[in-house]
C-alpha cells in the first residue's frame, strides 16, 4: 500500500498526466499519512498536492493560463464553483533557504509557499487593485525557479491546531502587503464567468478562511 501511495505521487510530481487528476478522488483513507490510521485527519506536508476550498462559499483556489485584462496582467487566480478541474490543484513548497524538506509537517505561522500544479507558477500578491472588488490583486507568477517574496504567505491555523491537517481551518496572510487570502460572491461575467473573485484583504474576515480538501497528502517524514 505505501509503496503504491508513493509510486502515484512521483507520478503526479512528473506531471505526466494531469487529467488523471480531474477525475480522480481522494481522501484520507486513500491517501494517508501515518496519523491517519487512527482516524485523525492527514497532515499537509511538504510535497502535499492539494485543492483549497473557499470556507464560505465552497469553490477551490483556481488558476489558468489567462491574463487579468487590468493591474498587473498576471496570471489570473479565482475562485472555481466545481471539484472536478485540475486547474485547482496546489503544491505545498517551503520557502528556500530554510532546510525544510517534502514530507515536514507545517506548524502554525510558518511562511510557505504555493506553486500551481499545471503552470508551475506561484500564487501571488502586490498591491496592484483587484478587478472586481478593488482590493489587493492576487496571481500567479514565476516559474520554477524563478520566485520572491511576493509568492511567501504566512500559514495562520483557526483554534487550537498546532500543525496544518486536512479540514481544518485556515487562514493565509501575504508576507508583503499584510493581506490575507480572501474571496466572495462577487463573480466574474465574461472571461471567467461563473468564477468568483479571490484577492487578498487586510482585515480577518468570515471570508478569508480555507480549508485543505481533495489532495493527496503525502506521508510525514521519520525523524531520525
Amino acid at each position: 500500500m505505501a509503496a503504491a501511495f508513493f509510486a502515484l505521487s512521483v507520478f503526479l510530481f512528473l506531471n505526466l498526466d494531469l487529467e488523471f487528476l480531474d477525475h480522480a478522488s481522494f481522501s484520507p483513507a486513500s491517501a494517508s499519512s501515518s496519523s491517519s490510521s487512527s482516524g485523525e485527519n492527514p497532515e499537509v506536508t511538504y510535497g502535499t498536492v492539494l485543492k483549497l476550498m473557499h470556507e464560505k462559499t465552497r469553490f477551490r483556489l483556481h488558476s489558468h493560463d489567462v491574463p487579468y485584462g487590468s493591474g498587473s496582467g498576471q496570471q489570473s487566480v479565482t475562485g472555481f464553483p466545481t471539484v472536478d478541474d485540475a486547474n485547482s490543484y496546489w503544491i505545498v513548497r517551503p520557502v528556500p533557504g530554510t532546510g525544510a524538506k517534502q514530507g515536514d509537517a507545517i506548524k502554525s505561522g510558518t511562511i510557505i509557499r504555493l506553486q500551481h500544479m499545471r503552470t508551475r507558477k506561484w500564487l501571488h500578491s502586490h498591491l496592484h487593485a483587484s478587478p472586481i472588488s478593488g482590493n489587493l490583486e492576487v496571481s500567479c507568477f514565476g516559474g520554477e525557479n524563478d520566485s520572491d517574496t511576493g509568492d511567501y504567505w504566512r500559514l495562520m491555523i483557526e483554534g487550537s491546531g498546532k500543525t496544518w491537517k486536512q479540514d481544518q481551518k485556515i487562514r493565509l496572510q501575504h508576507i508583503d502587503t499584510g493581506g490575507y487570502l480572501h474571496s466572495h460572491d462577487k463573480k466574474y461575467q465574461r472571461i471567467a464567468g461563473g468564477q468568483q473573485e479571490v484577492c487578498g484583504v487586510r482585515e480577518k474576515r468570515a471570508d478569508n478562511i480555507w480549508v485543505a480538501a481533495e489532495g493527496v497528502y503525502l506521508p510525514v517524514t521519520e525523524s531520525k
